[in-house]
């Protein structure tokens, strides 16, 4: 990771030679950092439970065509909301921001965006994520509008609850049902159950991710589970590995076809955790990290064996 010294204007913890320090216009960067497109881990982890959500209608179903477009538009979804989302995080926690070492350069609390300016940005992802919304089932449209409120309310959890990462997971994980309502033009059990499943992995995957801070989440008063669970981290997130797993195995047997390759996918999924629980050091904010952004693997795994199952 390069320090702040050699990129005066860029963020601590983005990855060494991003596309937004290096490509971008100057101009556009502040705007761009603010939607996190210098950190794409989270874009994958919105958008891969969208394409859990295909695999398993279409081993309910069968493939469609239009499938195809709602993949892409997920991924177009999942780029625009993540970006409205930690647009809107930014904007609720620019005074937390300021007091952690790992976050006081982002563009809110560095002054490279002004608060106006970030709300102005923050109306125009969502807006545009609205028109790509429109382009699918009705079912589809009704459950990214209810998906707002577990948006908004997100970046307060961790104000009030030693587990904000359940809320994080209730509305990452949504899209699960999303892309499932969007082939089926109904919501069934599987999808259900899997977005169950994607919160315990959430809950693992960020937990991970939280013990970077944990020091100066607890000067500040942040809560995490990072912070609850302290030492217990590794054994505990164990727990939630296997629950994920569960659940995901369950979800794939409510779909009742081609099971041997989504369970296949889903067996080199549970290894990933398994290996992420293996080099886990929560004393290492650069171990964690690491960790955290090999979840994108772990995820297209399992996404890939599902659509795998879907199309044979």
């Amino acid at each position: 990771m390069q320090s702040r010294t050699e990129r005066p204007d860029a963020v601590v913890d983005a990855p060494k030679g991003n596309w937004v320090d290096t490509a971008a216009p100057p101009a556009w960067r502040p705007w761009l950092r603010l939607s996190r497109a210098d950190r794409p881990i989270g874009t994958w982890l919105l958008l891969l439970p969208c394409w859990w959500g295909i695999g398993l209608a279409m081993m309910a179903d069968a493939p469609r065509w239009s499938d195809l477009w709602i993949a892409i538009a997920c991924g177009i979804g999942a780029l625009v909301m993540r970006g409205a989302g930690c647009t809107w995080n930014d904007i609720t926690d620019r005074d937390i921001d300021d007091k952690v070492a790992r976050t006081r350069s982002r563009p809110l609390p560095s002054g490279q965006v002004t608060l106006r300016g970030a709300y102005a940005w923050l109306v125009a992802q969502c807006l545009l994520g609205f028109v790509i919304l429109l382009t699918l089932d009705r079912a589809a449209v009704w459950m990214g509008v209810a998906s707002l409120a577990l948006v908004a309310v997100y970046p307060f959890a961790k104000r009030f609850t030693w587990w904000p990462q359940v809320f994080l997971g209730l509305a990452f994980n949504w899209g699960v049902m999303l892309a499932y309502a969007a082939h089926m033009g109904r919501l069934d059990a599987a999808p259900v159950v899997a977005w169950f499943a994607g919160i315990a992995w959430t809950i693992f995957y960020d937990t991970i991710y939280a013990h970077q801070d944990v020091e100066d989440d607890a000067l500040i008063g942040v809560k995490s589970t990072a912070r609850l669970f302290g030492r217990n981290s590794p054994r505990i997130l164990a727990g939630f590995a296997v629950l994920t797993v569960l659940l995901f195995a369950l979800a794939i047997w409510l779909t009742g076809r081609n099971l041997l390759i989504a369970y296949a996918g889903l067996a080199g999924f549970a290894a990933h955790l398994g290996w992420q629980l293996w080099k886990f050091q929560p004393d290492q904010g650069y171990v964690c990290l690491r960790l955290f952004r090999s979840n994108r693997d772990a995820g297209l795994i399992l996404a890939l064996f599902l659509a795998l199952a879907g199309l044979v």
